[in-house]
């Protein structure tokens, strides 16, 4: 029996050992790595606002009267100076007429008046009476006429009218507190967004160390998203930044203005707006898909050190920019962060790394 178990004991040594022989190196794996450079990155923001018409007008009358004619069509885009209400003219046309004959009496005896003090026949002040007499029937026909041009309502300016608040038939009154109607433009339109005090601060404070060139702030693209998370197509410029900060809030206010030829924008609509707050002249980018997360949640990366060994990397990382991470720490110009084949690779194993395949940070 024991001649038989070492016999048997020969055998398994020598197949296990030329299972050995026969079994081949593996090569390190091959993986996909960037390498990182520095660049200008611009820097932007997603902050919520709501519309804002470009321009409001409350119509109200001039002058008191009977509303004979409404002449406009509800909800419709009115131009400057079209007529949009016709009050009954009849009694300002008569004070007009009325002012024109008055005018007419002042102007002649006035004229006479002037002749016969040249001759000495009246006395200067009867002279001086007449013509204060003409320049006040002139001064109450231009009220007239001024009257009677505002029974005639017209759109002080070019926009979207809503729905009118009277009727034909109606009693308005003189600078009454009820509009008649209301007029917006809207084309251009506003879009006032609210950025947090904080974050302002934060960007000032940057600026100053150098961090981010923040000139001309005013000429930047805004970009809008739609509550639906549609883009809108237009694209829309900053207006100016609030120089106070809303108490109630903590919130700056930043103004927008965009195109809106085809009326899509309405006012009062929620709207994301993406806005470029400045420039970091020596950012650090890197593909998001070669960033991991440890146990902690904390960004981390796999570095290719010189001697093609993968090195794990903790990093500190700003805003998505597009399909890359802005990295503030972690990582230097000239590092090769692997983006392609991470399942294949681990920290402090050798590695075969090769350009990535469509991949740049």
């Amino acid at each position: 029996m024991s001649r038989r178990f070492l016999t048997l004991a020969l055998v398994a040594m020598t197949l296990a050992a030329c299972g050995q022989q026969q079994q081949p190196h593996m090569p390190p794996p091959v993986v996909g790595v960037v390498v990182i450079k520095r660049q200008p990155v611009p820097l932007s923001a997603e902050l919520p606002g709501r519309t804002d018409p470009y321009a409001v007008s409350e119509v109200r009358p001039q002058v008191s009267g009977i509303i004979l004619h409404r002449l406009f069509t509800e909800g419709s885009t009115v131009k400057a100076g079209q007529p949009l209400y016709q009050i009954d003219p009849a009694p300002y046309q008569a004070a007009y007429d009325n002012a024109k004959a008055a005018l007419a009496t002042a102007q002649a005896k006035a004229k006479r008046y002037a002749a016969l003090v040249k001759a000495n026949a009246i006395a200067p002040q009867d002279n001086d009476d007449a013509q204060a007499a003409y320049l006040q029937a002139k001064a109450n026909l231009e009220t007239a006429r001024i009257n009677l041009g505002w029974t005639k309502i017209t759109a002080p300016i070019t926009g979207r009218i809503s729905a009118s608040s009277v009727t034909e038939g109606a009693l308005v009154t003189a600078q009454q507190s009820t509009a008649l109607a209301t007029i917006s433009t809207l084309d251009p339109i506003y879009v006032d967004i609210n950025q947090s005090s904080a974050e302002l601060l934060a960007l000032k404070r940057a600026a100053m160390k150098g961090q981010i060139d923040s000139k001309a702030p005013l000429t930047a693209d805004v970009a809008l998203t739609l509550d639906d998370g549609s883009t809108y197509p237009q694209k829309g410029k900053l207006e100016f930044t609030d120089v106070t900060v809303d108490p109630t809030t903590g919130a700056v206010q930043i103004r927008a203005i965009f195109p809106n030829p085809d009326g899509l924008l309405l006012p009062g609509l929620y709207v994301r707006a993406t806005i470029t707050e400045g420039v970091d002249p020596g950012g650090i980018l890197v593909p998001q898909q070669g960033v991991s997360r440890d146990q902690k949640g904390n960004p981390t990366a796999l570095v290719v050190d010189s001697h093609n060994i993968a090195r794990l990397r903790q990093l500190t990382v700003g805003q998505a920019i597009g399909s890359n991470w802005q990295v503030l720490s972690g990582l230097k110009p000239g590092d090769r962060v692997i983006v392609e084949g991470l399942q294949k690779a681990q920290a402090d194993m050798p590695v075969t790394p090769a350009p990535a395949q469509n991949v740049k940070p």
